[in-house]
């Protein structure tokens, strides 16, 4: 995810005060104009509008079932009307320059850690990220939300972060095909079919990641983007000379040289009315008779920790760009913001494209000169907007997309060096938090190995009185979760 630095202050009175745009979001007031507003929200566009091709591709397997989700255009459609709506929500109520959508990371808990459980459908899946968006929402609303962030120790939650990143990088390299099984034991995995990087899709996803690098080094405003698009168009190109198709024949026969997801081909058209068919695709209470409601409580825990915490950070990192927090490092309207956030998350599931949540990248709208939260609104209209564009995610390979989730995780896993490494009831639990994310392809897993190994380290260094007795609960929900198979059949 991305950041910027500070732009300088726009003019103060560029706005006539009788404009009632200007009045409501308090635009020269915080010393902006309506046009550095509009710029600064398309440059937020422009630098998350990745999520709408990336989120199909998360959620683009199968659940428990054997079933998918829905259409990728479906997927990319509703990602950008829930997206639009929640930022332009945002903006209206909470003034402040921040944007939503679904969130990268939460997403692939709802992918890999829960919807991909046996008998789980997606319907049951997103009942759950309701559930937890609901929760969120109580929390925030008597204050508790704040009390659970603190228990948490601040580098459990970054190595909960770093283990995310870590595992949406290995997501990217797995569906691009860089590293795929070998189908024995040893070695599992390889680089390529053959060792090397030997295909022409394999050559399409290595140019896209050095290009997508490149240009965020040069620090270019929607480096992600602009290098998916390119990228589709080179494998555009390379289809088109190569014949390669996709990773399985006409009579699904494997093709291991194939394009996967898509294969990369101009759509018949470019614009088309939307399908916005997942729209109440959940059931709230489903999940309980597949997986039991330990399980579910635990599952809906993992999505708090995933989507709770981020957003508070986001929100004082936004705010403190844009130079906007107070004396104790607020920002303003904090409670509005929070309950839109909550909303959010809640929203996201009912629609069926998973948890929705705050994104750092508003920075880059604030580095633009945004202030307000007229910027979000100008955002979400973009969103919006781009509902009608859903064809064109149908052209994009995986190869093409992939190098954003690589690039995302790295900047994830940065958060690294926040973590006291030479300590051990630290870095033990830090770390296994961080391996077991993608080494079992379970975020549930690895934050419930860090939990626990956090609370068994502290009592055996006798610092049993700094572990906060929520710590002690969920310890115990983790240990329950990971021995559910047998205590299931113990229980009978």
């Amino acid at each position: 995810m991305s950041s910027t630095s500070k732009a300088p202050a726009a003019p103060q009175r560029d706005v006539p005060r009788g404009n009632v745009i200007d009045r409501y979001f308090k635009i020269t007031e915080r010393g902006s104009t309506i046009g550095t507003e509009v710029r600064g929200g398309l440059v937020t566009f422009f630098t998350m509008a990745y999520i709408i091709v990336l989120n199909p591709i998360i959620l683009g397997g199968n659940d428990g079932t054997g079933a998918p989700l829905a259409p990728q255009a479906t997927i990319a459609a509703t990602t950008a009307l829930v997206a639009g709506l929640l930022t332009i929500l945002m903006g209206t109520v909470a003034n402040f320059p921040l944007a939503l959508a679904t969130g990268l990371g939460i997403n692939a808990v709802v992918a890999f850690s829960i919807a991909a459980l046996p008998e789980m459908t997606w319907a049951d899946a997103m009942g759950i990220v309701v559930l937890e968006g609901l929760i969120i929402l109580v929390l925030v609303l008597t204050g508790f939300r704040r009390a659970v962030f603190n228990a948490v120790p601040v580098w459990l939650k970054t190595a909960i972060s770093v283990g995310i990143g870590l595992f949406i990088a290995f997501i990217g390299l797995v569906d691009s095909g860089f590293i795929r099984s070998t189908g024995a034991d040893s070695p599992p995995v390889q680089l390529g079919p053959d060792g090397s990087i030997s295909t022409w899709p394999l050559v399409v996803f290595v140019v896209g990641l050095v290009l997508m690098v490149i240009l965020m080094a040069k620090k270019v405003r929607g480096a992600i983007l602009i290098s998916i698009v390119v990228t589709t168009i080179v494998a555009i190109v390379v289809e088109q000379i190569a014949k390669v198709g996709g990773a399985f024949t006409a009579d699904g026969t494997p093709n291991p040289e194939g394009f996967r997801l898509n294969v990369p081909a101009w759509p018949d058209k470019v614009i088309d009315t939307p399908d916005f068919g997942l729209l109440g695709h959940f059931s709230l209470f489903g999940s309980i008779d597949k997986i039991g409601l330990v399980a579910v409580v635990l599952l809906v825990f993992s999505l708090l920790l995933a989507d709770f915490f981020d957003t508070m950070g986001t929100m004082v990192a936004v705010g403190s760009e844009a130079g906007l927090l107070d004396e104790k490092g607020n920002p303003p309207r904090t409670q509005q913001i929070l309950i839109v956030d909550s909303v959010a998350a809640a929203a996201g599931g009912a629609a069926g494209i998973s948890s929705n949540t705050s994104y750092i990248e508003s920075a880059a709208g604030v580095g633009e000169g945004a202030r307000t939260g007229f910027a979000s609104v100008v955002t979400g209209i973009a969103f919006l907007l781009a509902t009608f564009l859903a064809p064109l995610v149908n052209i994009i390979p995986s190869e093409a997309a992939a190098p954003a989730l690589v690039v995302v995780g790295y900047l994830m896993v940065t958060q690294v060096t926040g973590i006291d490494w030479k300590s051990y009831e630290i870095a033990v639990p830090a770390f296994f938090t961080i391996v077991l994310m993608p080494f079992t392809y379970s975020i549930t897993a690895g934050i419930g190995a860090g939990v626990i190994f956090y609370v068994i380290l502290q009592v055996v260094v006798g610092r049993v009185r700094k572990v906060h007795p929520l710590m002690w609960l969920i310890a115990l929900l983790f240990v329950l979760y990971f021995i559910r198979g047998p205590l299931q059949t113990w229980l009978g």
